[in-house]
């Protein structure tokens, strides 16, 4: 079961945040920075999949932005991988091509009209 999902840019700032669990806003802040934290400092060589507490964190890098999953441990990282790129290829059809500008108009027209 998807936990979470986190969109950032390579400065560690959080630009869509989803979470699918009640998390207390306080730990969401402590939470994200770890995460991201965690992300972040991984080399394009190590994998991207991430065991992180009593879940896994996937995540893919896009140019400058971070896309981070956070799944139980039931769950197939791989299908969730596969989810990533797909759902980038649909921003990328629908805005013609994807970057963090129109990520950020993307995410105002889904979450806030």
């Amino acid at each position: 079961m998807i936990k979470f999902f986190l969109m950032v840019n390579k400065q560690g700032q959080t630009r869509l945040s989803r979470y699918y669990e009640h998390v207390e806003i306080n730990k969401r802040t402590m939470l994200e920075t770890e995460v991201i934290k965690n992300c972040l400092s991984r080399s394009k060589d190590e994998c991207s999949f991430i065991e992180y507490k009593d879940f896994k964190l996937v995540y893919r890098q896009y140019a400058a932005l971070f896309i981070v999953v956070g799944i139980d441990q039931t769950e197939n990282e791989m299908a969730v991988y596969e989810l990533i790129h797909n759902f980038v290829e649909v921003l990328d059809k629908y805005f013609s091509r994807v970057v963090s500008e129109t990520l950020n108009l993307f995410i105002i027209k889904l979450f806030f009209l």
